[in-house]
């Protein structure tokens, strides 16, 4: 393999860092806050995120560490609303935007007819809701509801609507690639609007003028040590210990290949009679492009065997600095925990500049809707200067 390209010293990678300007500093508290990714992003936003909990431990960890310290180890089912008021010095309908992304598992095999509300499985989202309903902010944020974008989604958005009723409810489609991150990752992300906030929501439109590419993004970083250790200058940038069959397995597999190029006495046995065409896992011992884009990352980043996941240039699978900067994170972030740890934190976070994206536009929703009101009470201050000018 060759030595990387070096990257272009003034590449999009770091634009998305260019705090947005917002008329209003805004606040945030955002619930199942993992290390922080929409944190990150909203904070460059220009939303002051005043409280942020979770209850892993160890991604609180890493958000006190490289976010803020305003984040707690907590069980959502465990806060009330005034805690967060109190927390936060906020009075009810003050908080700006509620954020998170409850994790969502009893859709999938529930029965048709079952409401979500009433499945166990679905507590965090409940308590969502709850906590939503209570402080009553101008605008919430509801990420990882991918089922609300499948075939069943209009039937439990209206549920949701139902429970969330002094909302406008606003649900789409994203694509990371569209807003500064190399990585095709598909996210659907449901936007709330307080009704006495006239203005729509629209979703915001792509920032990249083109796509990054994984070359640009992890180019200019240096090979891990070979003994496994953490990389001196940069956090998380340790390799994966992967057996020396693997590594030759993966050798003959070029950018943008997988399985399928591996010789046939090296495959395993489940891939020797397998097609791509029927499935056959395509993306297995897949190798990234260099000048293409990653596909989503979870956290089986760092094994062959789990995605297309390997390095475009070296026999070795990605390590987890390079898929924190593919999902957008700077790399002042330091993921504590074991190795799985920081693969969760890193698989399961919203990338950084797409939680920007939405957040300024949100923020523009309610500083449009603000100035709309500011001039109706102006016009109508002056129809009442121009009506006691004509009794006169």
């Amino acid at each position: 393999m060759n030595a990387p390209l070096p990257c272009l010293e003034d590449n999009e990678y770091h634009a998305w860092e260019r705090k947005a300007s917002l008329p209003m500093n805004f606040s945030c508290v955002e619930a199942f806050s993992g290390a922080g990714g929409m944190s990150i992003g909203l904070e460059r936003a220009g939303y002051d995120v005043r409280l942020a909990f979770d209850l892993d431990k160890h991604a609180v960890d890493t958000y006190k560490n490289g976010v803020t310290g305003n984040c707690m180890v907590a069980n959502v089912s465990d806060i009330s609303a005034e805690v967060i008021l109190d927390c936060t010095d906020l009075e009810v309908g003050e908080l700006t935007l509620f954020s998170g992304g409850p994790p969502c598992q009893g859709f999938s095999k529930q029965r048709r007819d079952a409401h979500i509300f009433d499945d166990p499985r679905n507590s965090l989202i409940k308590e969502y809701a709850r906590l939503a309903n209570d402080l009553k902010p101008m605008a919430f944020l509801l990420e990882n509801v991918a089922i609300f974008g499948q075939h069943r989604g209009r039937l439990l958005l209206k549920e949701f609507g139902d429970v969330m009723s002094s909302y406008r409810l606003y649900p789409h489609f994203y694509n990371a690639a569209d807003y500064g991150v190399a990585q095709t990752r598909q996210r659907f992300v449901l936007v709330g609007i307080r009704n006495d906030v006239k203005t729509p929501f629209l979703k915001p439109l792509p920032t990249s003028v083109r796509w990054l590419t994984v070359g640009e993004v992890i180019g200019d970083l240096p090979e891990p040590p070979l003994d496994y250790t953490e990389h001196p200058l940069f956090y998380n940038h340790q390799r994966a210990r992967v057996t020396q069959i693997n590594i030759d397995r993966f050798s003959h597999v070029p950018q943008g290949g997988g399985w399928q190029d591996i010789p046939y006495r090296l495959r395993l046995p489940c891939h020797q009679n397998a097609s791509t065409s029927s499935g056959g896992w395509p993306d297995v011992y897949g190798r990234l492009k260099w000048n293409s884009q990653c596909p989503t990352i979870t956290g089986g980043f760092d094994s062959f065997t789990r995605g297309r996941y390997g390095h475009p240039l070296y026999d070795r699978p990605l390590t987890p600095r390079e898929a924190a900067r593919l999902q957008g994170f700077p790399d002042k972030i330091h993921f504590k925990g074991t190795r799985q740890d920081v693969r969760r934190q890193i698989g399961n976070a919203v990338p950084p500049p797409l939680a920007e994206s939405i957040g300024i536009q949100i923020a523009k929703t309610i500083n449009s809707d603000s100035e709309i009101h500011e001039r109706i009470e102006l016009l109508g201050g002056l129809q009442g200067t121009l009506d006691l000018t004509s009794a006169a």
